[in-house]
């Protein structure tokens, strides 16, 4: 019950700092972009603890118990869509705007504004759903009785990281977020430094693990090379790298930005950050899983190991900085759509002429309302699909919809309103059709269809459609 009473201490820390923050908040600005006040370490702190949520802490390190050391590759989009990100973040904060589709509706209309917020707000209730049911899975593992057994199921562990999640960000939006998410961001690179040298000797070394990997049949699980095909690293590098480019958190983490300059230095560190924090992630998985023969208790490999294999302090801290991980990103994907709606289509179609108190009420409410369809949307996921598979998936909606329209945007004067419309209707019609409908597994052979996620034929499609269309529709 230690690693819970550290949790909860953690827990009622936040919700301190939601109370006392929430008094400061007097316009949408506060509440959304911190007022624009954030100092470039701290954007680096946030942008961290943002990034690094259920999709790496459970994903990543699931797919990693499944693969082994081969799975050290799947940071490589994440990483090198940041590097890209470097040359975007300035001028995104010269923009002075709060939301991605405020930048697509200046260039390419409102059109192509209503239907990157359409596609946004499906891609981040999907994330928003898995951040709730690992906040459930790490309540599930630490609350137990004497004699090992759940207090709780993860059912009943996800209605609470739900409920506790969607009132923190009611209070006080991104001012208390970001200052959180620094201690984070801090905790994860500590926490993780000092973990996998335990895990390492618990395990008995590279031996070690090699003899317990021959035990369980898993014998690949110590090869880098020859375990993903070129297929399998586009499937799972593609998504993240996509997401990175074009993902509402990072540029509103730039609307918050002090200034243009602070922002393009942020994003500078954040390559180095994000690096270091994925493969040490990679790493203390895929030396825990030599320890675990269960599958099923592999899906969370992370949430067990710090339970189970380190001493009971220092796994009370890990454990703690996973659920800061998960509440940091959870709340960062709520406050996002949250703030699109109220900016694209309340004050823009509904009452522009709104004043901040009504404007922050409502925003309030409809993180409300949006957290508690991403509920929905997690019962749902919770019965079929694994935690890196719905990253993926929800990736791939909101990078092969609206990355190519966003950068064309701040780049290509050769594009145009239909070519965005085109562009953002292709990502997502293509990415559910190919995941959800039956009909296509038909129509596509078997062997392309089992080999290539959604991401490929979605992209590839979003792209073709916004080249096309626009040199078609280009005026002289």
């Amino acid at each position: 019950m230690i690693h819970f009473a550290v949790i909860l201490v953690y827990l009622f820390t936040l919700i301190g700092i939601g109370v006392y923050k929430s008094n400061k908040i007097k316009t949408q600005a506060d509440f959304s972009i911190a007022g624009r006040s954030l100092s470039p370490w701290v954007l680096v702190g946030t942008m961290l603890a943002t990034w690094m949520g259920t999709g790496s802490i459970l994903g990543n390190a699931g797919k990693t118990y499944e693969t082994g050391m081969a799975a050290l590759i799947l940071p490589f989009g994440s990483i090198l869509g940041i590097i890209i990100l470097t040359q975007i973040a300035g001028k995104v904060r010269k923009f002075e705007k709060f939301t991605v589709p405020e930048i697509l509706g200046e260039r390419f209309g409102q059109g192509s504004r209503v239907l990157s917020v359409i596609a946004l707000v499906i891609a981040y209730l999907v994330i928003v759903s898995y951040q709730y049911n690992a906040g459930g899975a790490v309540l599930h593992t630490v609350l137990k009785n004497d004699l090992g057994q759940s207090l709780i199921s993860v059912e009943t562990g996800t209605i609470i990281a739900a409920i506790f999640i969607i009132s923190y960000t009611v209070l006080a939006g991104l001012v208390s977020v970001a200052y959180t998410d620094v201690a984070n961001g801090i905790i994860i690179l500590f926490s993780f430094l000092i973990a996998i040298p335990i895990f390492f000797v618990e395990a008995g070394g590279f031996s070690g693990m090699e003899a317990s990997f021959d035990l369980m049949g898993k014998s690949d699980h110590m090869k880098f090379w020859g375990v993903y095909s070129t297929l399998d690293i586009i499937n799972f590098c593609l998504p993240p790298f996509l997401l990175i480019m074009g993902d509402a958190n990072m540029y509103q983490r730039f609307f918050a930005s002090k200034s243009a300059e602070g922002a393009k230095y942020a994003t500078k560190v954040l390559i180095f950050a994000v690096a270091i924090a994925e493969l040490m992630i990679i790493i203390a998985a895929w030396i825990s899983s030599s320890m675990i023969p269960d599958a099923e208790v592999g899906k969370y490999v992370l949430i067990y190991a710090s339970h189970e294999f380190l001493p009971t302090f220092i796994g009370a801290i890990m454990m703690t900085t996973i659920v800061g991980i998960i509440i940091s990103t959870a709340d960062s994907f709520l406050l996002v759509p949250a703030t699109t709606l109220m900016r694209d289509i309340y004050l823009n179609y509904i009452n522009p002429k709104a004043d901040e108190k009504k404007i922050v009420l409502y925003s309030r409410i409809l993180v409300l309302i949006l957290g508690i369809l991403a509920y929905f949307v997690s019962l749902g996921f919770a019965r079929s699909e694994g935690f890196f598979e719905r990253a993926l998936y929800a990736y791939t909606i909101y990078g092969a919809s609206i990355t190519p329209s966003l950068v064309a945007a701040l780049f290509w004067k050769g594009a145009t309103k239909l070519g965005s419309i085109a562009s953002i209707t292709t990502g997502v019609v293509v990415t559910l059709l190919w995941k959800e409908a039956s009909f296509v597994q038909k129509i596509v052979p078997s062997d392309i269809y089992n080999n290539m996620d959604e991401v490929f034929p979605a992209i590839t499609l979003s792209i073709l459609s916004l080249v096309v269309v626009s040199l078609f529709t280009k005026k002289n």
